[in-house]
C-alpha cells in the first residue's frame, strides 16, 4: 500500500508571488497563504491564522504568477514536502506545499469583476474546461460555522 500525500487549501496570499528560475531554466512561482481556523478560547471563538509556503513549478506557475497578488483568495492542491538544510551547524527543516493545481477563487481586495481561473502543472493553462469549472466555485460553498457540541476543550 502506498502512502497518501495530498493537501487542499483555500486562503489569501500574504504577499505577491515571486517568479524565479532554476539554473536549468525551470520556472517556479513562490508565495504564501494565510489559512484561518476558528479556535475556542475561554468560551469565545477566535480566528487563528497559519501561514503556509507554496511552490508552484513549471508553466502553470509562470502563467499564474502575475495574478497572485497580496490579498488574492486562491485554492491550492498539491503535496507536502519537507526541505532540510544545515545553518550555523544546526539542522533545519521547513514544510512546503508543492502545488499541482492553483485556482483563483475571487478578487484581491479593491479589485472588481469575477475571479475563478484554474492553473495546473499537468494541464495547459488555457484549458477552457478547467477554467469554466472553477468559475464561481467559491460562491457554491455554504458558510462554515464552528461546531460546539463538546463540554471539554479538545485541541483538534
Amino acid at each position: 500500500m502506498r502512502d497518501i500525500n495530498v493537501v487542499v487549501l483555500v486562503g489569501r496570499l500574504t504577499r505577491d508571488s515571486e517568479l524565479k528560475y532554476t539554473k536549468s531554466g525551470q520556472p517556479i512561482a513562490r508565495f504564501a497563504l494565510a489559512i484561518n481556523r476558528s479556535v475556542k478560547r475561554n468560551e469565545v471563538w477566535e480566528d487563528e491564522a497559519s501561514f503556509i509556503d507554496i511552490d508552484f513549478w513549471g508553466k502553470g506557475g509562470e502563467a499564474v504568477n502575475r495574478f497572485l497578488v497580496k490579498g488574492q483568495q486562491v485554492a491550492v492542491e498539491g503535496e507536502l514536502r519537507q526541505d532540510r538544510w544545515e545553518q550555523d551547524g544546526q539542522n533545519r527543516s521547513k514544510i512546503v506545499v508543492v502545488a499541482s493545481n492553483v485556482r483563483l477563487m475571487g478578487n484581491a481586495p479593491g479589485q472588481g469583476g469575477q475571479g475563478g481561473s484554474a492553473y495546473s502543472r499537468t494541464q495547459p493553462s488555457n484549458d477552457s474546461e478547467s477554467s469554466q469549472e472553477s468559475k464561481g466555485a467559491s460562491s457554491n460553498l455554504p458558510p462554515q460555522k464552528p461546531v460546539d457540541n463538546f463540554d471539554d476543550d479538545i485541541p483538534f
